[in-house]
């Protein structure tokens, strides 16, 4: 049977590996696929080094369009990344009747409807298993291992970037300003790292898999997005002593209960308290887990690199082998982008963050004097908000201030956030308070 011709947009650290997968793996892969898979083109602005890569069998160009105008190429891969030209490039090659495999999970969370609806029209596959958590095959596992599952929640450390930062904020107890610095320098975070460190890179991914699981079209317009900027590491201590590790999480579930008719959907990040004894707890350094609760197999739990060079190679390499595999099948067969076929996606609304039902940490820094932590109390009770745990530091000798560390019960966000305003209004509370949000995650 005739190789399946791939040409890759792009040949940076997942295009070089990819590239290196195939090559190693070559027959291995082609006992799976049932044909072999051979990228004869590769577009790259910079010739020289792509031709350093891939060598002289394959054709470099510097222009992508040229890629995608070549008639023999059935899959164009696109490892460009963002919003812009990638997008253009995407939409051209599927005019043109090529597969796409894309690793582009922001592209995918703010243009995936369009982007697939285009590709339906055409009948061609957008693959896009690299897209979110790198190596760990969470896109295959919702779209078909769990299909027979109603998903109830999905919640994911899914940004390998801001994992590392907390796992050593907490081993060392250094500051979030410190430790980014050192992430830098050990190439764990961009020269820029705006998009990992305020969790956009996590709602981007969170937004993908949560269509997936209850069979909408994307919205990240709508996920609530907090980054990790804030954290100080007396919160991570105060956590840990309480039996929590804070994790930046991705967090999507779905609300019957949510008075929005048919129900609604959370989709939010935001640094999260986990108890310790739970595994998603303990994943430390760059590495990345998602949990899936399902209401037939509960809950199951996904690990692994979330990125670099071959883990995310072995998510583009298996896309590439299930096209060669559904190259020739009736477009109708095959597994629709969302899990969910096309006219069965529902419109269901993403339930805003003041809706949200969930438990808090607070930390409260206040005058030590009689009678603070009973009016402190008595403003949550009034809101009907309850206590679960309470730890005091104690103070030292001459000191005047102390922390007030409280978890509380399940209440809705917005009315801890008019609590929060009233508790701020004490003249014994002396700085900004503390707010992080609480998960069991059972």
């Amino acid at each position: 049977m005739k190789p399946i011709q791939v040409g890759l947009l792009g040949i940076g650290t997942v295009g070089s590996g990819t590239f290196k997968v195939l090559q190693r793996n070559q027959q291995e892969i082609q006992r799976r696929a049932g044909r072999a898979i051979e990228i004869s083109m590769v577009a790259d602005l910079d010739v020289a080094r792509a031709r350093s890569v891939v060598g002289d069998g394959v054709q470099v160009v510097g222009d992508a369009r040229q890629v995608i105008a070549e008639p023999s190429i059935d899959v164009v891969v696109e490892l460009i990344g963002g919003y812009g030209i990638a997008k253009t490039l995407v939409l051209e090659a599927i005019a043109a009747g090529k597969h796409v495999v894309t690793a582009n999970k922001a592209l995918l969370a703010v243009h995936g409807t369009e982007i697939f609806a285009a590709a339906r029209a055409q009948g061609v596959v957008v693959a896009f298993e690299a897209a979110v958590a790198g190596g760990i095959p969470i896109i295959k596992a919702l779209r078909e291992g769990l299909t027979a599952n109603h998903i109830e929640w999905i919640a994911g450390i899914i940004n390998g970037t801001t994992n590392f930062i907390l796992s050593e904020m907490r081993s060392k107890g250094l500051d979030f300003d410190v430790v980014l610095k050192e992430a830098q320098r050990l190439g764990y975070a961009e020269t820029d790292p705006t998009f990992d460190i305020e969790g956009v890179d996590a709602a981007h991914k969170a937004t993908i898999m949560s269509a997936i699981a209850f069979g909408t079209p994307v919205q990240f317009d709508k996920a609530h997005v907090e980054g990790i900027t804030k954290l100080q590491a007396a919160d991570i201590r105060y956590a840990e002593q309480l039996g929590y590790r804070i994790k930046l999480l991705g967090i999507t579930r779905r609300r019957s209960d949510a008075g929005q008719g048919a129900g609604a959907i959370e989709l939010r990040v935001h640094p999260t308290l986990v108890p310790s004894s739970r595994l998603i707890a303990n994943v430390e350094g760059a590495m990345n887990a998602v949990m899936v609760q399902g209401d037939a197999v509960g809950t199951t739990l996904y690990y692994g690199k979330g990125a670099g060079s071959e883990p995310t190679a072995s998510a583009v390499v298996a896309d590439l082998v299930d096209i060669a595999r559904l190259h020739t099948a009736d477009p109708g067969h095959r597994v629709p982008s969302l899990a969910f076929q096309p006219g069965s996606l529902a419109d269901t609304p993403v339930l805003p963050i003041a809706e949200v039902v969930t438990s808090f940490y607070l930390r409260l820094r206040v005058a030590d004097e009689a009678g603070v932590l009973a009016k402190v109390t008595a403003l949550l009770a009034e809101r009907g908000i309850s206590i679960d745990a309470l730890l005091q530091r104690e103070s030292g000798e001459g000191e005047s201030q102390t922390d007030v560390i409280i978890l509380t019960h399940s209440t809705v966000e917005g009315r801890m956030r008019e609590a929060i305003a009233a508790m701020q209004a004490l003249p014994t509370v002396l700085a900004p308070i503390v707010s992080l949000r609480k998960e069991e995650l059972a």
